[in-house]
């Protein structure tokens, strides 16, 4: 019979022509300092090179932000780190502060960064964030420790740990692959 799928409902088959079921690729919240852009406390980008980013670039998969600079910070700016050794969850449920090296408090703007990061992921649909690693904002796996003598610790920064706790699973430049793999 004309129009019937073999075995199949016919009206299934139109509906099917119609309307055919696609597959969105998951959006990818990035620290811009990883596509280059000049964000950093010091004025410079970081770029990570790898394949999978000009895939997801060329797919429109990458949404774009640095929380520093969201929570209203200037480029350049001092360093800042979070103390005591502490790490983002500590700030975000107050039992720590983000420091720059000449003592101001930033912490306000290191939360109200990562507030509007994770507003702008979920606007955006992101599922995924790939962070710059060692950030008091965007560290995944290890941030510096606070004493601002380049020791690191294993840790979150303030964004990272926002993200997470709303379930956006996070990433550091280091596992890119493993990123790459889960949302292919």
């Amino acid at each position: 019979m004309p129009g019937r799928a073999e075995g199949g409902n016919p009206r299934s088959r139109l509906l099917q022509d119609e309307f055919p079921l696609t597959h969105t690729p998951p959006k990818i919240l990035i620290s811009a300092c990883l596509l280059g852009q000049p964000v950093r406390y010091d004025g410079k980008g970081k770029p990570l090179s790898h394949p999978a980013i000009e895939r997801w670039r060329k797919e429109g998969r990458l949404v774009t932000i640095c929380p520093e600079m969201a929570g209203g910070m200037p480029v350049p700016r001092p360093p800042a780190e979070i103390e005591k050794g502490a790490s983002g969850l500590d700030v975000l449920e107050g039992r720590a502060r983000v420091l720059e090296v000449t003592g101001g408090d930033v912490t306000a703007q290191f939360i109200a960064g990562a507030e509007r990061a994770l507003a702008f992921a979920r606007a955006n649909g992101c599922t995924y964030a790939l962070l710059i690693d060692g950030s008091p904002s965007c560290g995944s796996v290890a941030i510096y420790d606070g004493s601002f003598s380049g020791v690191k610790h294993a840790g979150n920064g303030v964004t990272a740990a926002l993200l997470e706790k709303a379930g956006i699973a996070v990433f550091s430049p280091a596992d890119i692959d493993r990123l790459d793999a889960l949302t292919h």
